[in-house]
Order: structure tokens, then C-alpha cells, then sequence
């Protein structure tokens, strides 16, 4: 029972690796001005960049959950459910990929696959909801992450159905309406995964340090409640550019600025966590989950003027959003990936040498990445000053313009990739060394 949720990790990792590689793939095309068809294409690497770095941090979400909630004893029926699961979410693997490299495409953003392959995606996730419900129970008083994990699963499920409304002729014979749904979709669904990716960390916190009460605390529920609020409602910034009710706009942005007050928590922490540094940093655990941290405020810190309507109608559609969502997918969740598989894999550090090699990787990573993402605003200022009508350049020759900065992309993508790979592969290998991980629950 425990190989499965060892195999997601894995896959998860090969799926982080492959999403990297794909994405340093796509970074190259920006400076081919012949276009390519095919899987080489851009129009085959960028979907498979995004879903193979999407299904890898969906995976390792799910992976991570199956380990620990094993400290439970499992019966014959939650046995039988975890196999389900597993054989769904490989066949919708299978299929996903699959559709990518024959270009069987059809799907929407971030779901360009056919949709046929959503199906055993959409059948697991119900299937592993019952698993967890099965094997948590409500017989004890549950932590602040049992509840996140809960929630992440529950809403996934409800969005993801909202995400193929489309293919009903009803919603694609209204636009705005199907606008409306599909970017609220792209919103709330990484909102729902990002309850469970947050709840991992949460545990990871409450492991380390050894304090439990802190997952029970009125303080930890109260950021829960705000976090789920914004999954909720937070979407509505995505949509200031269409004619919907004004009162979405109003409440969009309402919502959005409640993450002030997560900002403004984690600033209070940080105080106290740079005591905690100082004995936990040797712990590589709690140093990718010190970095999840920072980057959480610099990519709030992002978010939030991006939420702001007089800013969002520059940024809109430019770099400056892909910097945003880069800085969530590889700041953050993976961050908090990378931090769990050191927890759960416990890989040894016998030889010094590779302490040392991991600490220079490890502020190699933050670096690049910091460097990757201003590259990305820069490419991003350039095309909102253009996009403004500030300027009376063709769009080819913008593009043309912006050549520096789409070097200093490549280049610094380039880095991150070989660094952050170097981690994921590391972990990937000593995952094999053992078919049974012991763990500290």
C-alpha cells in the first residue's frame, strides 16, 4: 500500500523534470523567427511545459497526502480505492502525454489534451476523496491541514466539472459567459491545489519543530478560512477586462486585497523565523520551506498590485502575469515539493562534500530564479508600454526590441533548469534506494 504513494512522488519528480525541460524548450523558440510545427513547436512545448509542471505538483500533492495519512491503519476497502486511484491517474497520464505528442489537442488553457483524458482524471480525484474521508474519519479533532486537504480535494473536484462546461453548446454560444467561467476555472483550480501543496507545508512546520498545538491554534483556522476565501472569490481579478457585473469587479478586488493581511502576518513572522534559521538552516527541509516562505511575499507582494484595476489593465495579457504565475508554480509549490521529499526520502549526507555542493545548488536556485522572474517583468514592462499605445512601434518591432531581455531569460531559465534539476534528480535516485520509507509521523 505505502509503494503507491511512494510511485506518485517519483512520477511527481519525473513530471518536474519533464516540465522544466519542456519549459527550456519553449524559452528557446522566443528567438527562432521561422516558426516549427510539430512537438518541437511551441505551440506543443508550451502545453506540455505547463501540464507536466500542472500534473507534477498535482501529483506530488497527492503523493505526499498518501504517505502520511498511512499512519492510520488500512482496511481492505481503502486498499481497494488507493489502487483505483492510482490506475485512474496513470491511465490519465498516459493519455494526457499521449494526446500531446500526436497532437490530438482540443482542450482549453492548461487543458489543451483532449478532453476525453479529463474523464479518469475527474473519476480519481472522487475516488481518492473517499479514500481520505475513509482513512481520516471524524473521530478526532482534525488539525488546520486535515481540513485544507479536505478542502483543496472538494473544491478541485467542483471546478474541474466547471472547467468543461464548454463543451456544452450552451456556454460556447455565450462568450462572456464562457470567458467568465474559464477564468475563474484557471484561478480556483490553482487555489484548490494549493490547499493541499499549503497543507503539506503546514505538516512539515508542525513536524520539524515539534510543536502540534500550532495546527490547532484560532490563528491557524483564521488564515484557513481567509485562504479558502480568496479560492473562492479571489478569481474575479482575472476578469476586469470583460463587461461582466461591475459588483464581481468590486468583490474581486475586495477579496484581493484581503491578502494584505497574509502579507502583513508573514512579515510579523519573519522576526522570529530568522532566530529559527539560525538553528534549523543545516536542515534542507526547513530551508526550501524558508524559501517557499519568502517567495510567498515577493509573489503576493506581485499579485496584489496586479489585482489592483488601473495596474491590471497594463499588466494584463503581458509577462508580468507569467512572472506571477512562475514565481507560484516553482517559488512556492515547488519549493514546498522539494522540501518534502528531503522530509519523506531522508536522503543522507555522509559525504560533506555534497553539503557543501547542496548549499551552493540551493542559493543557486533562489538567485536564478529571482533573476528568471525580473527577466520575465522586464520582457513584461516592455510589452505593457506598448500595449498602453505609449509608443508608435509595430508589434514585430517591440518584439525585436526586447531581444535583451529575452537572452536574459533564456540564459537564467537555462541555470535554473540544470540547478533545480540537479535536486529533483538527486531526490528521484535515492528514492529507489528503499521500497519502504520509514516515517517519523
Amino acid at each position: 500500500m505505502r509503494n503507491i504513494g511512494i510511485w506518485l512522488i517519483r512520477i511527481a519528480l519525473l513530471l518536474l523534470l519533464a516540465g522544466l525541460f519542456f519549459g527550456h524548450l519553449a524559452s528557446e523558440s522566443y528567438r527562432i523567427t521561422e516558426p516549427k510545427s510539430g512537438v518541437m513547436g511551441f505551440l506543443s512545448l508550451r502545453p506540455l511545459h505547463v501540464s507536466s509542471a500542472y500534473l507534477g505538483i498535482i501529483t506530488a500533492g497527492l503523493g505526499f497526502l498518501t504517505l502520511i495519512i498511512q499512519k492510520k491503519r488500512t482496511s481492505q476497502f481503502g486498499t481497494f480505492l488507493q489502487y483505483i486511484h492510482f490506475t485512474l491517474w496513470i491511465i490519465a497520464l498516459t493519455g494526457i502525454f499521449y494526446s500531446y505528442f500526436t497532437g490530438d489537442f482540443g482542450g482549453r488553457e492548461y487543458w489543451e489534451f483532449n478532453p476525453v483524458w479529463a474523464l479518469p482524471i475527474f473519476i480519481s480525484f472522487i475516488v481518492f476523496l473517499v479514500f481520505y474521508i475513509h482513512q481520516i474519519g471524524f473521530k478526532v479533532k482534525w488539525p488546520v491541514y486535515y481540513w485544507m486537504w479536505l478542502t483543496g480535494l472538494v473544491f478541485f473536484i467542483f471546478t474541474f466539472i466547471e472547467n468543461y462546461l464548454w463543451i456544452f453548446p450552451y456556454f460556447r454560444e455565450h462568450f462572456i459567459a464562457d470567458m467568465t467561467i474559464q477564468w475563474k476555472v484557471n484561478g480556483s483550480l490553482v487555489g484548490a491545489i494549493n490547499q493541499i501543496i499549503y497543507g503539506v507545508a503546514f505538516y512539515l512546520m508542525e513536524k520539524i519543530s515539534g510543536d502540534e498545538k500550532s495546527s490547532y491554534q484560532k490563528l491557524s483556522f483564521a488564515m484557513y478560512f481567509l485562504g479558502m476565501f480568496n479560492l473562492m472569490f479571489n478569481w474575479g481579478h482575472h476578469i476586469y477586462l470583460l463587461p461582466t457585473e461591475k459588483f464581481i469587479h468590486y468583490i474581486a478586488y475586495a477579496v484581493s486585497m484581503t491578502e494584505w493581511i497574509i502579507l502583513i502576518r508573514i512579515f510579523y513572522k519573519w522576526s522570529k523565523q530568522i532566530k529559527e534559521n539560525k538553528q534549523f538552516y543545516y536542515f534542507f527541509p526547513y530551508r526550501f520551506l524558508m524559501a517557499a516562505d519568502y517567495w510567498v511575499t515577493i509573489n503576493l507582494s506581485l499579485a496584489l498590485f496586479m489585482s489592483i484595476p488601473a495596474i491590471n489593465l497594463f499588466t494584463h495579457g503581458t509577462h508580468i502575469t507569467v512572472a506571477h504565475a512562475m514565481g507560484t508554480t516553482i517559488g512556492i509549490n515547488t519549493m514546498i515539493i522539494i522540501a518534502a521529499a528531503f522530509y519523506f526520502i531522508k536522503p543522507t549526507f555522509n559525504n560533506s562534500k555534497w553539503k557543501q555542493f547542496g548549499t551552493i545548488t540551493f542559493w543557486l536556485v533562489q538567485g536564478t530564479l529571482f533573476l528568471f522572474l525580473s527577466s520575465l517583468i522586464g520582457m513584461g514592462i516592455h510589452r505593457a508600454i506598448w500595449q498602453a499605445g505609449l509608443t508608435s512601434e509595430s508589434f514585430s518591432k517591440m518584439s525585436s526590441s526586447s531581444e535583451n531581455w529575452v537572452l536574459l531569460f533564456i540564459i537564467f531559465g537555462t541555470i535554473l533548469f540544470l540547478s533545480m534539476g540537479t535536486f529533483i534528480v538527486y531526490l528521484f535516485v535515492k528514492s529507489w534506494k528503499k521500497n519502504k520509507f520509514d516515517f517519523p509521523y
